[in-house]
């Protein structure tokens, strides 16, 4: 009976580590379909198996619309596509704004954002991650990798004699930009964070909590198989750790109703972030804080913010 549980057991454990590592292959790596695989109340009863077991598709995430005021389209040496948009106020500009996406998102899903920095009187410049857009490849990191990115197009804005130079980003961008910071040093001026997740570990659990299912243990075997599947420590990338290192002043934004990051993970980058800085929290938002809604606060908040600094 002993031997026949241990078997049972090693069975299930195995069984379990290839249904994480498909999910996270899937959750790393874009496809080419048109549509993501449909809810599961949509689905046959086969669909609903093989989605079980191997996972949703992600499609590529593709511009849905390209900016509607002048802008250039530049592509760094690493392949980053990226739209440069100059202020539209006919003064010397206060600097520059780069724009980093969230997960599963690509640059025209900044451009609202972009519009009103420009309205500020900051140029921006919008940059695709790796696999989304106009960039190459089909593959995310959630952060990981994607802060050498954030570095590279730091490094372009920099040689091109841009001054003043702010970076923005908002769920996964902030991830990055809080890394970039931390782990190449470097010397902007402000960064302004939107819902940055605590870990990966943490934000895999909270996926689980949306579905209503207990995140142990397929919530850390998937952020192990994620990080073994794209060459890196996925328990390793932490937001929370990043800003111990981070001395730039940093705004960090909330949506009080933000079901992918926590209340106590935001409060922790807060309290560990080792520069100036401030953190506003949004009453009515979720993790996207839209300007449709929040435009006048957020603006207000944002704006003060950089005055200040």
């Amino acid at each position: 009976m002993k031997r026949k549980l241990l078997i049972s057991l090693a069975a299930l454990f195995l069984l379990m580590n290839v249904v994480a590592a498909f999910h996270a292959w899937k959750l790393t790596h874009f496809t080419d379909a048109a549509t993501k695989t449909p809810a599961p109340e949509k689905l046959s009863l086969a669909g609903k198996l093989k989605t079980v077991l191997l996972g949703v598709s992600n499609p590529r995430p593709k511009a849905e619309y390209k900016p509607l005021v002048p802008y250039s389209l530049i592509h760094l040496p690493d392949g980053t596509e990226c739209w440069y948009m100059p202020t539209d106020i006919k003064v010397i500009p206060i600097g520059t704004v780069a724009l980093f996406h969230g997960y599963s998102g690509d640059k025209s899903k900044m451009l609202v954002k972009a519009y009103a920095f420009r309205r500020m009187g900051y140029n921006v410049l919008l940059a695709d991650f790796r696999g989304s857009g106009g960039s190459p490849g089909n593959s995310t990191t959630v952060g990981y990798k994607e802060a050498a990115e954030v570095l590279n197009v730091y490094q372009y804005l920099h040689h091109n004699h841009h001054r003043r130079i702010i970076l923005f980003g908002s769920s996964m961008g902030a991830a990055a930009i809080l890394r970039a910071v931390s782990v190449y040093q470097l010397r902007v001026d402000a960064l302004i964070t939107e819902c940055p997740f605590g870990s990966m570990y943490q934000t895999v659990c909270a996926r689980f909590g949306q579905m209503g299912v207990p995140a142990f243990p397929m919530a850390g075997l998937l952020t192990f198989w994620g990080g073994v599947e794209n060459g890196f420590w996925a328990f390793g990338h932490k937001p929370t750790l990043y800003a111990r290192s981070v001395h730039t002043p940093t705004l960090l934004l909330w949506g009080q109703h933000d079901p992918n990051v926590s209340r106590g993970e935001t409060e922790e980058i807060y309290q560990n972030l080792a520069g100036p800085k401030s953190l506003h929290i949004f009453s009515r938002a979720g993790h996207e804080i839209t300007l449709k809604q929040d435009g006048t606060e957020w603006q207000e908040i944002v704006s003060g913010f950089l005055n200040q600094h």
